[in-house]
């Protein structure tokens, strides 16, 4: 069984279409990885997840440590068995939902002590604490613990965080080898930090490089910057990390975000868009976001997307989604979300398949222009 191998199958510019075999299956790259937080996609099952066309989903160090914690996951079996999903998994360290949710924060060396959003228990997490419940769960890509600052701190208050987050990934990575057994049937990511400044942006890889990951993620963007600053930040960072290891943007994103990071040479994503927007009305479409709550909606007895492929455009009406959106009925955000779900898996087919036939930039900017146009009267 293969631990970790990514293979380019084509490129076009720096944008590249290939795989990441893993003992636990293959991910199509580039991927988008659903967002299970809490042991599960919310509003779906782990076999319409899979029959979406997702190879690989995110659970997250922070919120399963609080719930129902890591060693009780432990106990009966892993992440894996514990929510049904035998694909791989990529786990997020934690570190951002420390700085953005919980109270009371306190860093250091050693990590960050923080009190719980969800009862105020004082906990600490440190990069040997994220990689152990990471491999508690059993985790099949873990992520380096790291510090994240806004990208409007002070450069030198981002140079200390970065350099921190450097010592931390080599923390980390000690800690991933320290599993002996776990990290023989597994992998580890590193973090480039640096906010905006190419300078920082380029220590950073250099440091992350000479540890030596199995990947790389580009972190710290997608936190308020907005797509050109985001945009320009990408113009460089993934081009500072090795080109034959995958390069994951976390936490993006919106469709167009996400075709001007594969045109950039990003080959994984991540980001609760289209969960969470299935749960609040907002469905994706080839022409743009439409909200299901607009009595326009009411008596259309089109599908969502009239392209759409999907069971649930197949089957119901805008119409009918209108009715149990506005009914707050939980089927409505489970069809909502299995809708988008797909939206985004055939987004990637369509970027995987344009990279191999070489037509990347034609298909990007058909997809920019439809996407932002009309739609039956919205902006997207």
């Amino acid at each position: 069984m293969t631990r970790f191998a990514f293979t380019i199958h084509a490129t076009d510019g720096r944008a590249r279409t290939g795989a990441i075999a893993m003992e636990r299956g293959t991910i199509r790259t580039p991927a988008f990885m659903p967002v299970g937080t809490a042991a599960t996609v919310k509003a779906m099952k782990p076999a319409d997840v899979e029959a979406a066309g997702a190879d690989i989903i995110l659970g997250n160090t922070y919120h399963l440590m609080l719930r129902p914690g890591a060693e009780r996951i432990e106990r009966l079996g892993g992440l894996h068995s514990f929510m049904g999903w035998d694909r791989p998994i990529l786990t997020d360290s934690g570190g951002y939902q420390v700085m953005s949710l919980s109270e009371l924060t306190k860093r250091s060396e050693d990590g960050v002590a923080f009190k719980s959003h969800l009862d105020g228990t004082r906990h600490m997490l440190s990069p040997e604490r994220s990689i152990d419940i990471q491999r508690r769960l059993g985790s099949n890509i873990v992520m380096a613990f790291d510090e994240l600052v806004p990208t409007t701190t002070p450069r030198d208050v981002q140079a200390a965080a970065m350099e921190r987050s450097m010592r931390w990934a080599k923390r980390s990575r000690d800690a991933f080898d320290a599993g002996e057994r776990h990290a023989a049937h597994n992998a580890i990511f590193g973090i480039q930090q640096g906010a905006l400044d190419e300078g920082l942006r380029k220590s950073s890889a250099d440091a992350l490089i000479d540890i030596e990951f199995d990947g790389y993620a580009v972190g710290g963007l997608a936190v308020g910057e907005g797509q050109e600053a985001m945009f320009a930040c990408l113009d460089y960072a993934p081009q500072q990390l090795p080109a034959d290891r995958p390069r994951y943007l976390m936490g993006v994103g919106k469709p167009t975000d996400i075709v001007g990071a594969v045109e950039r040479g990003i080959d994984m994503f991540d980001c609760v868009l289209p969960t969470r927007s299935g749960r609040t009305g907002q469905a994706f479409t080839r022409s743009g976001p439409i909200n299901l709550r607009n009595a326009r909606f009411a008596e259309d007895r089109g599908p969502l997307d009239p392209e759409c492929p999907c069971p649930v455009c197949a089957t119901w009406s805008r119409a009918y989604l209108h009715h149990l959106v506005r009914s707050g009925e939980i089927l409505g955000a489970m069809l909502m979300t299995e809708h988008n779900i797909r939206f985004y898996e055939h987004l990637m087919v369509d970027l995987r398949t344009a990279i191999a036939a070489g037509t990347l930039v034609k298909f990007a900017d058909a997809f920019r222009v439809r996407y932002a146009g009309e739609h039956n009267g919205e902006r997207a």
